[in-house]
């Protein structure tokens, strides 16, 4: 896939083989992006890694967008959907230096339509409030935002998907 920038992406599955390409990909990410991703000033080890890479393709698929070299992660998405498949949670991450040039979009609405055809019907995202450019990209791919209970700091996106 194209980016609006121009950047050539190449999506596939995370494999566990990418568990040590992982790890330098989040020692790119910045402090604050790694925050909200994990929603916690947390250091990616292992069990995170392992999350993302050793998933079961039915509940949960990972994804890694490489550059054009094929070997360097630009940026990561994970769907985990609940036991019926009804509804997924999104999870986006970008290289720090990388970012804004439609990397999170792109694999934002790639994850959408692979939800799509799994027949989910709704997507969801809890984003820290502070995160503006991930709630912005959302709501521009058709995210409605709310207040999550319990926790003022966060907000919740959902989107219902065609089915």
């Amino acid at each position: 896939m194209v980016t609006h920038s121009g950047l050539v992406l190449h999506v596939r599955p995370a494999r566990v083989e990418d568990e040590a390409a992982l790890a330098r990909f989040f020692e790119e990410v910045t402090n604050e992006d790694r925050r909200f991703r994990f929603l916690s000033s947390v250091r990616v080890g292992h069990e995170q890694l392992a999350s993302m890479t050793a998933v079961d393709h039915h509940q949960t698929e990972s994804f890694v967008a490489l550059g054009e070299d094929r070997a360097t992660i630009l940026g990561t998405a994970m769907l985990a959907c609940d036991p019926s498949l009804e509804v997924g949670e999104v999870a986006i991450s970008v290289s720090g230096n990388h970012k804004n040039r439609g990397i999170g979009w792109e694999l934002l609405r790639h994850v959408e339509r692979f939800a799509t055809t799994k027949g989910v019907k709704r997507l969801m995202s809890l984003e820290n409030r502070a995160n503006k450019s991930a709630i912005q990209i959302e709501q521009e791919l058709g995210f409605d935002a709310q207040s999550y209970d319990g926790d003022m700091t966060l907000v919740l996106l959902q989107k219902s998907l065609a089915a």
